[in-house]
């Protein structure tokens, strides 16, 4: 494999994440085909993890029914968050789509195996959570390349990983990291749909660079 990246291909790349929407409405119903599916899967199995410990595991749900029950978990979750916003907030909260569990053909959970390579793992003796963070990786890696294959995706955060985990059937000790509302759309917002309503702006990278020391 010749490993050089071509500019062609950096451009490519630098598109593809800077295109990449959180994407929540403009899910079509057309299936998502299972050799597209398997792309993105091989993608999410090939990010970077501690230790090579790769604690991820992929569910992968069609099933209406079972998307129904994670919806209603969602229902729950939201309703609660709506409540800890001040009330100047609160109303424009609630306004906000911010799921398509049903709008979507696919859901996809990946899930973090945190007893994967025993207790000891290499890279995460000093930082108990890097199992954690190289299951996002693993999301990253997987939105990525939905977005290279022109496929939305949206990650329901505001939802309780027990109630996930129950309707899922995931042992106690796995951790789901993340619900992934994936699908093809009838478009790709231009900016973040966040910023676009005026809920919080972007920052400048300017701000955030620090030199040396903080």
């Amino acid at each position: 494999m010749n490993t050089v990246i071509t500019g062609i291909e950096r451009d490519a790349l630098y598109k593809v994440i800077y295109s990449r929407r959180d994407v929540r409405g403009q899910f079509l119903a057309d299936p998502v085909p299972d050799e597209v599916v398997g792309r993105l899967l091989d993608a999410a199995h090939h990010a970077p993890s501690v230790g090579f410990m790769q604690p991820w595991d992929f569910i992968v749900v069609k099933d209406i029914a079972i998307r129904k029950e994670i919806k209603e978990g969602f229902e729950i979750a939201h309703r609660e968050a709506a409540e800890m916003f001040p009330e100047e907030k609160r109303q424009t909260y609630s306004a906000f789509k911010l799921e398509g569990i049903m709008d979507a053909p696919l859901g996809i959970c990946v899930t973090c195996d945190r007893s994967r390579s025993g207790e000891v793992v290499i890279g995460r003796t000093a930082n108990a959570e890097m199992d954690l963070y190289s299951s996002v990786c693993a999301v990253q890696n997987l939105w990525l390349a939905a977005r290279a294959e022109n496929l939305g995706v949206g990650w329901v955060s505001i939802i309780h990983h027990d109630h996930v985990r129950r309707v899922l059937g995931i042992p106690e000790h796995i951790v789901p990291d993340a619900w992934l509302c994936v699908g093809f759309v009838s478009f790709f917002h231009e900016t973040p749909e966040l910023e676009q309503a005026g809920w919080l702006p972007r920052l400048e990278l300017e701000t955030l660079v620090h030199r040396e020391t903080w």
